[in-house]
C-alpha cells in the first residue's frame, strides 16, 4: 500500500513523498482512513512510528476539501472587542505536552501542508506571547499549543475555540503525568460537542480510557506492535559502575568506540547541566535540555544536535519529548529509569525506519531490582551486565565527580561548613545559643529568667529580654522596683506606675505620701484634680479646707469663683 491509496489529496501525496515516504506505517494505515471518515480515533503508538502523519494528513486533507468559516469582523472602536481575536478561528486544535513536540507537529503540518492554502500557528509557554498573539490575529487554519498556554490566551480572549472541527491529544498519557488533566478538560469545554477527536498514547492505561470515555463517541482503536518488538531491534548493553565513576566510564566509551550522536537520559535537570559541563571541559561537544532553560537556549541545542554540531545532547524525560532527531547511533541511561514504559520510550530514540542503534545502561548494585522489574514489566530480556574497560584518567573532573556527584542523601549527612553536624537527631542549628544567650525560639536560658511562666520551658526572649530602661519589652518592672501592689499577676505595668519628672506617675495618682486628704477614688488622689497652682486653689476650683469662708451647701467646700478672696 502506498499514500496515494489512501485517498489523500494530490498536493498532499506530493509532499509526503518528497519527505522521502513510500508506504503508510502500521499506525499511519490504521488511523488515516478512519480519520478522513471524520470518526473518532483512539491509538497507541510509540515515538518514532509516524504517528505525527497519521493525524496531521487526515486534517489538511479535510480542510483543504472543506469550506472555511467566515473570518469574524468586530465592531469598529467596541471596547469589548479590544484584544480579541479578530483573525481566522482554527478549525484544527493539537495538544501535546512539551514546547519540543509543539515545534516538532508544527514543522510537519508546514511540511505536509505547504501546497495548501492554510494558516499554522504554535503556541507554548517560556516565551513572550505577543508574536504568538499577532499571529492567531492573522487568521490560523490548524493550531498547536501546550494546555498552559492555550488556556492562558483564551482566558484573555486572544483565542476563540468555537469553530474548532478537530481536536487531537497527542502524547495523552505524558500530559495526564504532567498534571494538565485539568487545563485539558477546561479547554474541550470550549470546543464543539459534534467535533472529531483524535487521542494517540503509548499505552491505553485505565486512565485513559477514562478520558476517551468522556471526550470522544464510539472510537475506532487502532493498536500497533507491541513495544518489546521495537526493543528487538535494539542492541542493549549494561554496566554496573560505582555512582564516582559513571562520567569516567562514559567519556570512556566515548573517545574508544565508534559512537556518532548520542543522546543521555539523567533523572534530574541539575545533573543533566553538570553532566554536560563535564564533557564539554573533557572536549566532548555537548549540550543540556530541561524545563529550567529558556525556550531560546533548548532551540540552539536541539538545532545544534540536529545539524551535527554536537555530539552529545544531555536530557531529561519530560524535555525529551518532542526531539524528533535521525541518525541517533547511541541512547544511553546516565541514571535507571523509574519504570519499563519509560525506559522502552528512552531507547527508541534510535533505530528508527530500520536503522540500527546501541542502548547503554548505567546501574548501580543497589538498582538491580529496577532492571528486574523492567525485565519482568516489559517483557523483554534484559543481557548481562558488561566488565568495566579501563577507565580514563581524568584528575581535572576528580574534584567535580567526589563533590557534584553524590546524592542527595550523601550531600545531606555530610558535615556543614561551620564544622557542625546536621545528622538527624543532633541538629544544633535549633537550639545552639546565639550572641544575645537565647535559643532559636525566642526563650532565655534558665539562669536569665525573672520569675516564673506558665508556659512549659521558660519565658519568651521577645516578651520578658531587659532593654535599656531596665524593664521587659511587654512593659513589666521587676519586682524590686515596683511601687505597692497590683491586681494584674505579675506585677506592674512600666507605662502606669513609671515616675516621671513631676513625681507622679503616668496614670496621674500621686503616692501615698503627697496625697492632701482622701479621695473616694480607691488607691489616692487624681493628679490633676488635687495638684496645688499657683493660685493656692486647685484644678477643680475648691478652696482648701483653712481658706474656706463660710459654709456652702456643696459638699467638700465652696467653689472657687464663689468664694475665692477679692
Amino acid at each position: 500500500m502506498n499514500f496515494s491509496a489512501l485517498q489523500l489529496s494530490e498536493p498532499i501525496v506530493r509532499a509526503v513523498t518528497a519527505k522521502g515516504y513510500v508506504s503508510p506505517t502500521e499506525i499511519q494505515a490504521g488511523a488515516i482512513p478512519p480519520a478522513l471518515e471524520g470518526r473518532d480515533v483512539l491509538g497507541t503508538a510509540q515515538t518514532g512510528t509516524g504517528k505525527t502523519c497519521a493525524f496531521a494528513l487526515p486534517i489538511l486533507h479535510r480542510l483543504a476539501k472543506a469550506k472555511g468559516p467566515a473570518t469574524p469582523t468586530p465592531r469598529r472602536h467596541d471596547r469589548r472587542d479590544r484584544g480579541r481575536a479578530k483573525g481566522r478561528a482554527p478549525r484544527a486544535l493539537i495538544l501535546c505536552p512539551t514546547r519540543e513536540l509543539a515545534t516538532q507537529i508544527h514543522e510537519s503540518f508546514m511540511s505536509y501542508g505547504g501546497g495548501l492554502k492554510l494558516g499554522y500557528t504554535v503556541v507554548y509557554g517560556g516565551v513572550s506571547q505577543y508574536h504568538q498573539v499577532r499571529s492567531l490575529q492573522r487568521g490560523v487554519d490548524v493550531l498547536v499549543a501546550t494546555p498552559g498556554r492555550l488556556k492562558d490566551l483564551c482566558d484573555q480572549g486572544h483565542i476563540d475555540l468555537s469553530s474548532i472541527e478537530t481536536l487531537v491529544l497527542d502524547e495523552a498519557d505524558r500530559m495526564l503525568d504532567m498534571g494538565f488533566i485539568t487545563d485539558i478538560r477546561r479547554i474541550v469545554k470550549m470546543i464543539p460537542g459534534d467535533r472529531q477527536t483524535l487521542l494517540f498514547s503509548a499505552t491505553i492505561s485505565k486512565t485513559i480510557r477514562t478520558l476517551a470515555d468522556d471526550l470522544m463517541n464510539e472510537p475506532v482503536v487502532v493498536e500497533t506492535a507491541p513495544e518489546a518488538t521495537t526493543v528487538d531491534a535494539i542492541n542493549q548493553r549494561f554496566f554496573m559502575v560505582p555512582q564516582q565513576k559513571k562520567l569516567r566510564l562514559l567519556i570512556t566509551l566515548l573517545n574508544s568506540e565508534n559512537i556518532g550522536r548520542v543522546l543521555v537520559f539523567t533523572k534530574t535537570k541539575h545533573k543533566a547541566d553538570r553532566v554536560a559541563r563535564w564533557l564539554q571541559r573533557a572536549g566532548n561537544p555537548a549540550d543540556a535540555i530541561h524545563s529550567n532553560k529558556t525556550q531560546s537556549a533548548r532551540n540552539k541545542a536541539m538545532n545544534a544536535f540536529k545539524h551535527g554540531d554536537l555530539q552529545v545532547l544531555v536530557a531529561t524525560d519530560i524535555a525529551s519529548r518532542g526531539i524528533d532527531v535521525d541518525n541517533i547511533t547511541h541512547v544511553l541511561n546516565f541514571d535507571v529509569p523509574i519504570d519499563p514504559e519509560t525506559y522502552v520510550h528512552r531507547i527508541g530514540r534510535t533505530a528508527r525506519a530500520g536503522a540500527t542503534g546501541t542502548a547503554i545502561t548505567f546501574f548501580q548494585a543497589n538498582e538491580k531490582q529496577m532492571l528486574r522489574a523492567i525485565e519482568r514489566r516489559a517483557d523483554i530480556q534484559l543481557p548481562p551486565a558488561e566488565e568495566l574497560p579501563p577507565l580514563e584518567d581524568m584528575p581535572e573532573l576528580a574534584s567535580d565527580e567526589h563533590t557534584e556527584d553524590r546524592s542527595r542523601d550523601d550531600r545531606r549527612r555530610s558535615p556543614r561548613r561551620d564544622g557542625r553536624d546536621s545528622h538527624r537527631g543532633d541538629r544544633k542549628h535549633r537550639s545552639r545559643k546565639q550572641s544575645d544567650s537565647s535559643n532559636r525560639n525566642g526563650y532565655t536560658s534558665r539562669d536569665e529568667r525573672d520569675g516564673d511562666s506558665g508556659k512549659s520551658g521558660g519565658y519568651k526572649k521577645d516578651k520578658f529580654k531587659k532593654n535599656a530602661g531596665g524593664y521587659s519589652k511587654g512593659g513589666y518592672a521587676p519586682r524590686d522596683e515596683r511601687d505597692g501592689d497590683s491586681g494584674k499577676s505579675g506585677g506592674y505595668k512600666k507605662n502606669k506606675f513609671k515616675k516621671n519628672a513631676g513625681g507622679y506617675s503616668k496614670g496621674g495618682y500621686a503616692p501615698r505620701d503627697e496625697r492632701d486628704g482622701d479621695s473616694t477614688k480607691s488607691g489616692g488622689h487624681k493628679k490633676n484634680k488635687f495638684k496645688k497652682n499657683t493660685g493656692g486653689y486647685n484644678k477643680g476650683g475648691y478652696a482648701p479646707r483653712d481658706e474656706r469662708d463660710g459654709d456652702s451647701t456643696k459638699s467638700g467646700g465652696h467653689k472657687k469663683n464663689k468664694f475665692k478672696k477679692n
